[in-house]
């Protein structure tokens, strides 16, 4: 069972006196993390005299590497750990706008002039553009506007036998609408050979992820938005997929991840992935393997994650002048305030700019960010009275924190 006391107890930064309401864009970081990071920078460049340490060949060079090798490849196995999958199939990036960039190049010869690409317009436009320098004729999938939902049934339209990519996001960032991947996998296998890319940023902290359960054959993870280095990686279904691509690295073979990988990545930053996963794999005690006791721990993060969204919304549902994004107003229908989402809204508050709200609620202790520009939220109106702001919780927020959300609203409304 999740015990958020518990799950406090591992940020340090959470005793400075602030409630940080803004896990979206700067998740609290554990302690674990920072000590691993740290550690990992004073080792990289070390021997790593660990292995072999035992038979004839135990004393060469040749079987010797740096520390910082070994901290990039438990970083890869974290990572398999974490989406269900294994270090060969796993690309390793400074963050996940440069991993894009190199998928983007790396899929030429898959998106030619005669083929189609299926984007999407609730990803943020630093996620399409590498993209759309690509050859492939666009289409675009739409959200609700009244929801923030990409709803899956579209791309029954969108998709047909030219296309060879569709890419989603697993939730949307500022308003925690979560997307139907699994759905949307069935509609792009039966229709075409195309391959679906999700961006699961937006989830991993809050639920398990598996690549097959899924039918993904890509999964995009930013680790900063987990409370870890910055630091992202691609994982692929399958490591046949490698020799389809356009090599970015001539120095790595041509059915390895290493190809997609540009430049030397930091051992130290790498030191912290392992790091993140085992902190989420701990905060339930259970035993077995880690991906083992990262399954059982997410299930029960996830849970405690939908009482925080249930509880955030209901609170804000009873605030008059506050507009909740996807959520409120008569676009959105009565059963917007059911379908699935993350602990992440954007609201507005009738006759009162963002940034007036924001500076409110920052006097009163509570951290939270104005909601940056985005294609859904501008299309929402959001943009057009005042801008908003958004609320990004993490499992080591408390109901409390809400409570104390809901009062000072309360109070400027």
């Amino acid at each position: 069972m999740f015990d958020v006391a518990y799950a406090r107890g591992h940020y340090t930064s959470l005793s400075d006196g602030w409630t940080y309401l803004n896990a979206h864009v700067h998740a609290q970081i554990p302690e674990r993390v920072s000590s691993a990071v740290s550690t990992a920078f004073r080792t990289s460049a070390l021997l790593d005299a660990r292995i072999p340490t035992s038979g004839s060949h135990s004393r060469s060079q040749e079987n010797r590497s740096s520390l910082g090798v070994s901290h990039v490849a438990a970083a890869r196995v974290a990572v398999a750990d974490l989406v269900g999958s294994v270090p060969e199939r796993v690309v390793l990036g400074a963050n996940k706008q440069i991993l894009l960039n190199c998928l983007a190049e790396a899929l030429q010869p898959r998106l030619r002039r005669t083929t189609q690409m299926v984007l999407n317009r609730v990803d943020p436009e630093s996620t399409n553009e590498p993209f759309l320098r690509r050859d492939a004729s666009v289409v675009w999938a739409e959200p609700d506007l009244g929801t923030g939902e990409l709803p899956a049934w579209q791309y029954e339209e969108v998709v047909n036998g030219s296309t060879r990519l569709v890419m989603v996001p697993a939730a949307h960032a500022l308003t925690g609408t979560v997307t139907k991947i699994s759905e949307i996998s069935d509609i792009v296998r039966a229709k075409s050979r195309a391959w679906l890319v999700v961006d699961a940023s937006a989830v991993a902290a809050y639920r398990p992820i598996s690549i097959d359960d899924w039918g993904a054959d890509v999964v995009v993870v930013d680790f900063a938005k987990m409370g870890g280095p910055q630091f992202a990686a691609l994982v692929f279904r399958d490591t046949s997929m490698f020799p389809l691509l356009k090599s970015l690295n001539s120095a790595a073979p041509a059915d390895s991840a290493a190809k997609l990988e540009i430049g030397e990545l930091s051992p130290g930053l790498a030191g912290g992935v392992s790091a993140i996963v085992d902190h989420f794999a701990g905060l339930v005690e259970s035993g077995g393997t880690r991906s083992t006791r990262l399954q059982r721990s997410m299930v029960e993060v996830d849970r405690y994650s939908r009482q925080l969204t249930r509880h955030l919304l209901n609170s804000l549902l009873g605030l008059p002048k506050v507009h909740v994004l996807g959520i409120t107003g008569e676009a959105a229908g009565k059963d917007a305030l059911y379908l699935d989402r993350v602990p992440r809204i954007s609201f507005m508050v009738n006759g009162v700019p963002a940034a007036t709200v924001q500076k409110r609620l920052l006097t009163n202790g509570l951290v939270t960010e104005l909601s940056p520009r985005d294609p859904l939220l501008e299309a929402m109106g959001a943009f057009e009275e005042g801008g908003a702001i958004t609320v990004g919780l993490a499992p080591y927020n408390t109901m409390n924190d809400i409570d104390q959300l809901t009062r000072v609203l309360a109070s400027l409304a």
